[in-house]
């Protein structure tokens, strides 16, 4: 939905800004925690205990996001949200219910002994911080399902709203923890973030409700009727979001065939962390598409053009100039070998940050068009395509480290986006929100 202003540079760096630093003051969330955490009397037990857990919480955080888009591709009436809502009740029960196996029966011993190879004087921790953690899936999703009716209405300043209202009561619940001085678990890290998506959910209900209830109860010419379409068009997003699951896995245990395992993990790590942070502000730019397309095409494509450069030269203008070092030096406190090789492994990582906003910007044309399954098989091939350089370089140059790593999965990315700019080229259809209520069926790959 969208207003009747003409398509213009200022509205759509509007729509486009909140959305970008609602993303960016996401890493802020995990700065609070970890800060709280670590002032514990078992700084390094309490914290190890929390990322677990969280680690494994981040298996369900992706497919709760994906409702976000299929919301924002599919909802334009009552009727569609509930179909949307019923789906989402669905993945709700079924997220909870592996929760309830995981804290409440030796399926999680199981899960985090043997997958996630925790220890047995730590595995207790780790159950208990889940027990509160799986909980946030419930909260996660609702936050997802009306930020999407609130983006595609042109509210994104809500999104924005939403955060800071979030990082501010998560701030100040750590404030409350560090002076009354019962930081014993890392319990108390997952209520903390607990408590803060609760808040962004409840920011996002109420506004995205208060939109769901002005919509028309059927909209004249929109296809989105049933549960069926919905599931149909998020079916392939969920198989696809398992699929990138194992990429990061895959990359860990390759950089520990290196000669310098440690080095090349930890430096895989920090370079990895600020490329993402190079590219956090423009991970949206699939909304552009979904919103706008339809609207002025040439101008969404301009758009993606200026913007899509924009983290390819603020990752090189960090590794390929002295204010690389600097910035791992001062801002990240990297040192010795691991600042060199940390430089060396971003540099390796530089193509990822050129493809990355012009995927999102081709993921945000197959969304629209509902040719999800494209997604699932583009994914499939970026698995496919890291695994096999993995396997190449570390038989060759095991000496690269963390570099191989970020080389194999800038391909992977670039393989992802072979496969979907085949499939826009190969339908050489336009957009439209009819092919997505019928849940990809002219998918042509």
């Amino acid at each position: 939905m969208t207003s009747g202003e003409p398509l213009s540079w200022r509205r759509l760096f509007a729509f486009f800004v909140p959305l970008g630093i609602s993303a960016s003051l996401v890493t802020i969330s995990h700065v609070i925690i970890n800060s709280t955490l670590a002032r514990s009397a078992h700084p390094e037990t309490v914290i190890a205990s929390y990322a677990i857990a969280g680690s494994l919480l981040t298996l369900t955080e992706r497919p709760s996001t994906l409702l976000r888009q299929t919301c924002s591709a599919l909802v334009r009436d009552r009727l569609s949200f509930q179909a949307l809502a019923f789906v989402t009740k669905i993945f709700l029960a079924c997220v909870l219910l592996i929760g309830f196996a995981i804290v409440y029966s030796p399926v999680g011993t199981l899960v985090f002994k043997y997958l996630f190879g925790v220890s047995p004087d730590l595995l207790t921790k780790v159950i208990d911080v889940y027990e509160i953690l799986m909980y946030v899936s419930i909260f996660s999703v609702i936050r997802n399902i009306y930020q999407g009716i609130i983006i595609t209405n042109n509210r994104t300043k809500w999104l924005t709203f939403g955060m800071l209202f979030r990082l501010a009561g998560m701030y100040g619940l750590s404030l409350y923890f560090i002076y009354t001085d019962i930081i014993n678990s890392g319990r108390v890290g997952a209520i903390i973030f607990a408590v803060g998506m609760i808040i962004e959910a409840l920011v996002s209900f109420v506004e995205g409700n208060s939109i769901k209830r002005n919509m028309p109860a059927k909209l004249e010419d929109h296809p989105v009727e049933t549960k069926g379409q919905v599931f149909r068009f998020y079916k392939p997003l969920l198989l696809s979001s398992f699929v990138a699951l194992f990429i990061g896995p895959v990359i860990n245990i390759a950089l520990g065939k290196t000669t310098g395992i440690a080095l090349a993990i930890s430096s895989f790590a920090v370079a990895s962390s600020l490329m993402q942070l190079m590219l956090s502000f423009f991970t949206y730019i699939h909304q552009i598409v979904l919103n706008f397309y339809e609207v002025n095409a040439t101008l969404v494509k301009k758009f993606a053009l200026v913007t899509g450069f924009v983290p390819f030269a603020m990752t090189t203008s960090i590794a390929y100039t002295p204010l690389g070092p600097w910035v791992l030096e001062h801002i990240m406190s990297v040192e010795g070998n691991l600042l060199e090789q940390s430089l060396w492994t971003l540099r390796a990582f530089v193509l990822f940050p050129l493809i990355s906003p012009f995927l999102d910007f081709s993921n945000g044309l197959i969304l629209l068009r509902g040719q999800t399954k494209t997604m699932f098989r583009s994914q499939a091939a970026n698995a496919i395509c890291t695994m096999i350089v993995l396997l190449i370089l570390i038989n060759l140059f095991p000496s690269w480290n963390g570099m191989i790593g970020a080389i194999a999965q800038s391909l992977g990315l670039f393989a992802e986006l072979v496969i979907v700019w085949l499939v826009i080229r190969r339908t050489q259809q336009e957009p439209t929100m009819r092919s997505a209520g019928r849940g990809g069926k002219s998918s042509a790959l």
